[in-house]
């Protein structure tokens, strides 16, 4: 077990000093090199292809083949893009992500805080949504906390890596596991936390509670969000992300309830997706396509699933003493 963690730091590191050292690189160089990475991905190995086109013809039935394969290599370009910017994050210089990363409506964050309320920032797999860790430097509050959720990956060595650019920018990187845990130690503490989420991924079956139509499709979602704040009576926030030019970010933060108790039931995620597919829909290419977010469909889950007690069961499991179905 030792002998495994120190061949695992070895590689850290040495990838650790690779990274950095490319990261160095200018700019341009990066998005020379993304160009490059375009051809191979989107021509050469013609990478999720299938799940891309399906994915544009399933959510845009109005589009032509032309308008939807001219989205795809849009995706393609923007795709390694994104991979050239991470990269770069690393040790780009506060002054020029605050340049590259604008933020409009802080306000709505600062405001809610300063009054000692603790804000669920929701957002999606669109622009460049690692750069959005440079929203702590617009915090004004003293003391407050910032995270954001994520799941660890299953490379130990990569997980590593990539924490430590995810924190660089101050932002506490939260196994989603320990959500709770990170927002109840925040309330003992009496301090107020902001907790980013990408709210957009396709639950497991376990988790799904509720379905909502999204891009056309009908849509498992994740209600932890909604239920957490509403628990915790944090203000909840969508940040509508803005593709300007190459490099170049706008988030807007929108206010979807400060009051999260009065709000019907689901009526935070699903203000969330209408959100977010107005975003999709004033430029679709920045959306994450290759993900396949419609894999699980509602006629599999009635057939394998039920719901006992608040809970996601497959139907084959036997029914515990004085639980019933609901």
């Amino acid at each position: 077990m030792a002998m495994k963690q120190i061949v695992r730091n070895m590689a850290y590191h040495t990838l650790r000093v690779l990274w950095f050292a490319l990261s160095l690189l200018p700019m341009w160089f990066h998005y020379l090199m993304a160009d490059v990475l375009y051809v191979l991905v989107a021509h050469v190995l013609r990478y999720r292809r299938r799940v891309v086109m399906k994915n544009l013809r399933n959510a845009f039935p109005e589009m032509s083949e032309r308008e939807r394969l001219r989205t795809a290599h849009g995706f393609y370009r923007f795709f390694c893009d994104y991979i050239a910017e991470t990269i770069k994050f690393t040790t780009m210089r506060p002054a020029n992500i605050a340049r590259r990363m604008q933020f409009r409506n802080v306000h709505i964050m600062n405001d809610a805080m300063s009054r000692g309320q603790s804000v669920a920032l929701m957002l999606g797999h669109y622009g460049n949504w690692e750069w959005i860790t440079a929203l702590y430097d617009h915090m004004t509050t003293p003391g407050c906390a910032f995270g954001h959720i994520y799941h660890p990956l299953e490379n130990k060595v990569m997980d590593r890596l990539f924490l430590s650019v995810r924190n660089r920018m101050g932002s506490q990187s939260i196994p989603m596991k320990e959500t709770l845990r990170f927002i109840v130690q925040a309330e003992r503490e009496g301090k107020p936390c902001a907790i980013g989420y990408i709210s957009d991924q396709v639950p497991q079956w376990q988790n799904i509670h509720h379905w909502l139509t999204f891009l056309h499709q009908d849509t498992p979602v994740f209600t932890g969000v909604e239920r957490i704040a509403i628990a915790h009576n944090q203000a909840v926030i969508y940040a509508d992300i803005e593709r300007t030019r190459r490099g170049h970010y706008v988030a807007t933060l929108r206010l979807i309830t400060d009051e999260p108790k009065t709000m019907p039931r689901h009526g935070i995620v699903e203000t969330y997706f209408k959100m977010l597919e107005t975003t999709i829909r004033r430029d679709p290419r920045y959306w994450l396509w290759s993900h396949n977010r419609w894999k699980r469909t509602h006629e599999e889950f009635d057939r394998r699933f039920e719901v006992r007690g608040g809970r996601v069961v497959e139907r084959h499991e036997p029914v515990a003493a004085g639980q019933s179905n609901d």
